[in-house]
């Protein structure tokens, strides 16, 4: 008999992962969907969007995020995984029916705050799902490629909104496209409905009968879930918070101060690439003027051809996460991460002189689709598993909580500033900032490198 440990990996790991990770999809998806529907809302408001207004629209859902992925994984803790599991896509499911009914700009700002609520659960859940029912051996990489589904997120929904526009005669149809949020948290409400309660949270809760009979229901009658020595018989059917997060002793700061900046900031400074360019992609494939449309073309036209652009940038960040998978067992992630931003930052740089000097717009879509590919190899996969890694037991899950917070203060600041940027200097002065933040994070990662004060203290 195999315990979850140990269990040789078969079909149904990949299906319990790939389940699990249509939280990462619909999130990228949706701050996909929002970047098209922005300049779709602005051509029929009058007047048109304030810099403030589009950055709030912009914004709202990555602020659902950070309430709901803290509110929601709370309470996934104390009471369960499963309902809370059923629940996050319903949230966006009903949220984005009632846009489509009532479509008004008020209507849309509140529903995104409530679909990223619900997405944030999604975050906190699938990569607990996950880390709790693979083999050891097989968990950083199913992890890891439960991140890279967000690419789908960002190719699927920028394709679907391409050949929807396509065809539409004026852009007050915005409200349709919310259809694609309803298909898909649809679509994993049903597949969630032959679902389990997580077997090691059962277990913690000293649920052991029903912990056997769910780890069966997942990965088949010859797998058993271990029962782990608890010396302490209150330990069993405490509070699941404090048996994965201890607290942290006295002087969290004072020891991690390094690791907080070290996962923290790079983070953040890959939120503004990830979201912050992301959620205005289109709008900034119009500002420097990557379309292919004649003179004289409609507005509904000018948003059609940004799309087009959007997708074949977007095409790039699959293959940006695979590079990196495939590099993560044979390089540091740490040198995979500032090597990541590094490029991030050259390319940036080469779409920037591309833009000023009038060049070939195909060198500025492969600056563009250079810098998606190694923003996404590096800094967005590798912020994602670097606190784990870093942190002692003790502090990892107070530590792992400070660096998605600071990433996510990142996306958000990124969103609000990128139309501030635009309207005060343009698409270069954006540029401009994106690649010194670019440099911040790339230089934050190589210098506080917790593996280059070792070697340092070990000389002195």
């Amino acid at each position: 008999m195999s315990t979850i440990d140990n269990a040789p990996l078969t079909w149904r790991h990949y299906y319990i992962t790939a389940v699990a990770s249509l939280g990462q999809l619909i999130g990228t998806g949706l701050a996909t969907l929002v970047s098209v529907i922005i300049p779709l809302y602005q051509i029929i408001s009058h007047p048109e969007l304030s810099s403030f207004m589009q950055g709030l629209v912009g914004a709202m859902d990555l602020i659902g995020i950070m309430v709901g992925s803290t509110i929601l994984g709370k309470l996934s803790d104390r009471f369960g995984y499963l309902f809370f599991f059923r629940l996050c896509p319903a949230i966006v499911c009903v949220s984005a029916i009632l846009t489509l009914i009532f479509p008004s700009l008020w209507v849309l700002i509140v529903c995104l705050f409530f679909m990223g609520f619900g997405i944030g659960g999604e975050y906190s859940l699938d990569s607990n799902y996950i880390s709790q029912l693979m083999p050891t051996k097989w968990t950083f990489l199913m992890v890891g490629a439960a991140k890279a589904a967000s690419a789908f997120g960002n190719i699927g929904v920028a394709l679907v909104c391409f050949l929807i526009v396509a065809h539409w005669s004026h852009a007050a149809l915005w409200p349709h496209l919310m259809w694609i949020m309803i298909v898909i948290s649809g679509l994993m409400i049903l597949l969630r409905i032959r679902w389990w309660e997580s077997p090691k949270w059962l277990l913690n809760k000293g649920k052991t009968a029903q912990a056997e009979r769910d780890v069966h229901h997942f990965l088949g009658a010859g797998v058993d879930v271990a029962v782990e020595d608890i010396t302490d018989k209150d330990a069993v059917g405490a509070d699941t918070d404090d048996l994965k997060h201890p607290k942290p002793q006295p002087g969290f700061w004072r020891r991690n101060w390094r690791n907080v900046i070290f996962t923290g900031v790079p983070w953040a400074c890959e939120g503004l690439g990830v979201y912050g360019i992301g959620v205005f992609l289109p709008i900034l494939v119009m500002a420097l003027g990557l379309e292919h449309i004649s003179a004289g073309e409609t507005p509904l036209m000018h948003v059609d051809s940004s799309v087009e652009i959007t997708l074949w940038i977007s095409c790039i960040i699959l293959p940006g996460f695979v590079l990196g998978l495939a590099l993560i067992n044979k390089v540091r992630p740490e040198k995979i991460q500032w090597v990541g931003f590094l490029l991030s930052a050259v390319f940036l740089f080469i779409l920037l002189l591309a833009y000023d000097h009038h060049w070939a717009k195909w060198i500025s879509i492969g600056a563009f689709m250079a810098f998606e590919l190694f923003l996404n190899m590096g800094p967005h996969l590798i912020t994602y598993v670097l606190p784990p890694k870093v942190y002692p037991v003790a502090d990892r899950g107070l530590g792992s909580g400070i660096a998605a917070s600071v990433g996510k203060v990142g996306a958000v600041l990124g969103v609000f500033f990128i139309p501030v940027l635009l309207q005060a200097g343009g698409s270069s002065l954006v540029l401009i900032v994106s690649i010194i933040v670019m440099l911040i994070g790339g230089l934050v990662t190589f210098f506080f490198d917790p593996e280059r004060f070792k070697n340092v203290a070990n000389k002195g």
